[in-house]
Formats: C-alpha cells, sequence, structure tokens
C-alpha cells in the first residue's frame, strides 16, 4: 500500500481525532446524543499536494459537489438534492416536517399536513413538484444568504421577490476581478435576523479569499506541471495570482461533517480559481467546537488506525506473493541470515491499518462554460456568467456528470456512522 508524503491532510484529520479522543470534555447538545469536544482548532492544506478528499475512509465525492452547487444555485429546497440522489438534508427537512404534523395548531401556511414517514416524505418530493415546493424548504439557510442576502419573498411562494437581495458570490467575483487585493473579498451566512427562520443555523458561517502574485518561479513550474509543449513564451500561459480560501466553522461534526466541508470547501476554491483564473492555493479551515458524538467515538479509533501485528503483516505478504513464493523466498533466506524486508517493500505491506494515499487529482473541463467572447472555448471565462449559471439544472448535470472529473482516488473503505440531527 503506497504512502504519500505530499497527503499532510489525512495525518492532521486523524490527528485531530486523536485530540478530540484525548483531550475532549464530556458536553451535552441540542440531539440529544452527547459529544466530546474541544474548542478552537485549524486545518490547513496546501492544494498543490492534491485534492483535499481523505483517503482514511471512503468520501461520496458526487454528494459533497451536489451540495456545493446547490449552495451556488441559491436554492434551499431540497428537491435538487433529493433529484441527484444527495440526501445528507434529509433528516433535518423531515425533522421541520414532521414538527408541523406535531403542531396542535397547525401553522402550516399550507393547511393540514399529510402524515408521512421519512421514507413515503423523501419519496413525495422526488416525485410530487407541488408537494416539494410546500414541504421541501429550509428556510434562508447557505444558498440564500450567499444568494440573496436581505431578500424577503412570500412563504407560498419562494420564488415571488418582494425585496431584492444581495447576490454575495456575484459581488465576491467582481470584486476578485476589480480588486483582487482586497481585504473585503468575503461571504458571510450568518444573519442573526434570520436565524429563527432556519431549519439548521449555519455550521460553517462564512469564508473569506485572499489572492497574491505569483514568482516568475512559480509560474515556470506550474507551466511544466501543466505539461504546456507550445512554443511561445511560458509565462503567456500560467495565470498571474494564486488564490487561497479560509472559512470558519462554529460547530464541527468531527466524524461525519468535517470530511465534507474540507472537500466542499477546497471544491469550492477550485471553481473560484479556474473561473477568475487564478491557481489554488492553500485551504484553511478555522473551527470552533470541534466534537465527536459519542456514538461515533469507535469508528474514530477505526479510521485513526493501529499498527499491524507481526503475524498479520506476514500474512498479507503471504496473500501477496503466494504461498509457494513466499515459502521459497524464507528458504533461500534463512542460510544467509536475511531478511523479508525487501519483500515487505516491494509488495507494499503496510505498517497501519489505515495508512493514507496520495491525494486524488480535479480537473475541471470548461469546454461548455461561458466566456467573456460569448463563444464557449474561446477566449478567458465570464466568472459572473459561470456563477450564474450554476442555476441552470442543465449546466449543474454537465458539471456533475462530465466538467468535475476526479481522478486516482483510492482510499480505505467507508466507516458507517449514524447522523444526529
Amino acid at each position: 500500500m503506497a504512502k504519500s508524503n505530499s497527503n499532510k491532510l489525512d495525518p492532521q484529520y486523524t490527528k485531530l481525532l486523536q485530540d478530540i479522543l484525548d483531550n475532549g470534555v464530556e458536553k451535552e447538545d441540542r440531539t440529544g446524543t452527547g459529544t466530546l469536544s474541544v474548542f478552537g482548532r485549524q486545518i490547513r492544506h496546501k492544494m498543490s499536494d492534491g485534492f483535499p478528499l481523505l483517503t482514511t475512509k471512503k468520501m461520496p465525492f458526487k454528494t459533497i459537489a451536489t451540495e456545493l452547487l446547490w449552495f451556488l444555485r441559491g436554492d434551499t429546497n431540497i428537491k435538487f438534492l433529493v433529484d441527484n440522489n444527495c440526501h445528507i438534508w434529509d433528516g433535518d427537512a423531515y425533522k421541520a416536517y414532521d414538527k408541523w404534523n406535531d403542531d396542535a395548531n397547525n401553522t402550516s401556511p399550507f393547511g393540514p399536513v399529510p402524515k408521512l414517514s421519512k421514507e413515503n416524505y423523501i419519496k413525495a418530493i422526488g416525485l410530487d413538484e407541488d408537494f416539494a415546493r410546500k414541504f421541501g424548504e429550509l428556510g434562508p439557510i447557505y444558498g440564500y444568504q450567499w444568494r440573496h442576502w436581505g431578500e424577503w419573498a412570500t412563504i407560498e411562494n419562494p420564488k415571488r421577490i418582494i425585496k431584492p437581495g444581495l447576490d454575495q458570490i456575484q459581488q465576491l467575483i467582481q470584486d476578485l476581478k476589480a480588486n483582487p487585493d482586497s481585504r473585503r473579498l468575503m461571504v458571510t451566512a450568518w444573519n442573526p435576523s434570520e436565524l429563527d427562520r432556519m431549519t439548521l443555523p449555519p455550521c460553517h458561517y462564512g469564508f473569506q479569499v485572499y489572492t497574491r502574485k505569483l514568482s516568475s518561479e512559480e509560474r515556470l513550474r506550474e507551466y511544466e506541471r501543466r505539461g504546456y509543449t507550445k512554443n511561445v513564451d511560458p509565462l503567456d500561459w500560467v495565470p498571474e495570482r494564486a488564490i487561497s480560501l479560509m472559512w470558519n466553522q462554529r460547530s464541527v461534526d468531527t466524524f461525519l461533517g468535517l470530511p465534507f466541508n474540507i472537500a466542499s470547501y477546497g471544491l469550492l476554491l477550485e471553481i473560484i480559481a479556474t473561473a477568475v483564473n487564478m491557481i489554488p492555493d492553500e485551504l484553511i479551515g478555522n473551527l470552533g467546537d470541534v466534537h465527536l458524538y459519542k456514538n461515533h467515538i469507535e469508528q474514530a479509533k477505526e479510521q485513526i488506525g493501529r499498527r499491524y501485528t507481526p503475524e498479520e503483516r506476514t500474512s498479507q505478504l503471504v496473500m501477496a506473493m503466494g504461498i509457494d513464493a513466499y515459502q521459497n523466498a524464507v528458504s533461500e533466506l534463512m542460510p544467509f541470515g536475511g531478511g523479508m524486508s525487501e519483500y515487505y517493500d516491494w509488495h507494499e505491506i503496510p505498517y497501519f491499518t489505515r495508512e493514507p494515499y496520495a491525494l486524488p487529482r480535479l480537473n475541471i473541463n470548461t469546454e461548455f462554460w461561458p466566456t467573456e467572447s460569448g463563444e464557449c472555448g474561446v477566449g478567458p471565462l465570464d466568472a459572473v456568467a459561470v456563477f450564474n449559471g450554476f442555476k441552470d439544472d442543465n449546466f449543474c448535470k454537465c458539471l456533475l456528470e462530465e466538467d468535475l472529473q476526479l481522478g486516482n482516488y483510492k482510499s480505505h473503505p467507508h466507516i458507517k456512522a449514524p447522523l444526529s440531527n
């Protein structure tokens, strides 16, 4: 099993899990599950080391990408998620829906609420447009704040706008193009005046981007990395600036949520960088209440892993070589007092149960993205048009099925854990 020195993300993450196990204090929480919690931690990742998708357990990249596109659409209805087989918000949506069933005063603006199981509720969201419009809304959560800050619409029809809002994503892209050295390149989802209308207040509540000029040496290295062979000045073919992203998070479900958050903001950084023609540089997460739910403790220990016993490593080598070849090698080496270390190295027999693999690489196909020339594939991308394009279902479908291409992702098996809503 190949261990990559460039993958510093998995060791950071498993060290954080161990930190919580060693130093966490017991706290109660809104779900009633109970947690072990520490306060004030940070994750840092160089994007040049690879796309930040953990390898010490299998991660669902398409699910992560679908949720991010949902945010970027400004969408707050789970129908888009359900239609694209993304179910991470099902529990929160159903919890809000089921409250109306228990409400003796029937405060639903749509009259009596049909009593449905969670499974049938999700089916109804996928099959019935009118039902989804009425009962699939989560309130003014992430996407609403990112793209419609301060906007007011009718409860019965969220598309009927009473007061226009501020599109923070569009403002960010325009500012990046006009003044990339600005210290105000920020987007926030924490709107105190609307928290009571949200099904779940934002856990990751804001992000900031930062750009800098690349040195000539950095641009030449990027030219070589991209494999350009044209007989032109390399500096004409490589972006001039690097861009980093830092997100802030008040509450961190470290086992289930944080791996999604890391990859999601990594993907957001990659998309922004592509749209404004910059090189993704550093991804940073500032984490507040960093906790493990008590029903995730054994899963965390499994992901941290343990050292294999000599007997276990021998068994793996026998499986890799075949019993006859192994016995022949032992008999050849024994008269000389030699060991089997070279065989262990050759067959990449791991020392630990969850040694990290090399991080994957992300390729973004922009062949059909809108450009400033108006012709796809010709000239610089029209960054504002790109982000407005996320509101189009067909554009999102192409992104999910063709344009976001994750390569060389190798991971350990998925570790199942319950979600606390």
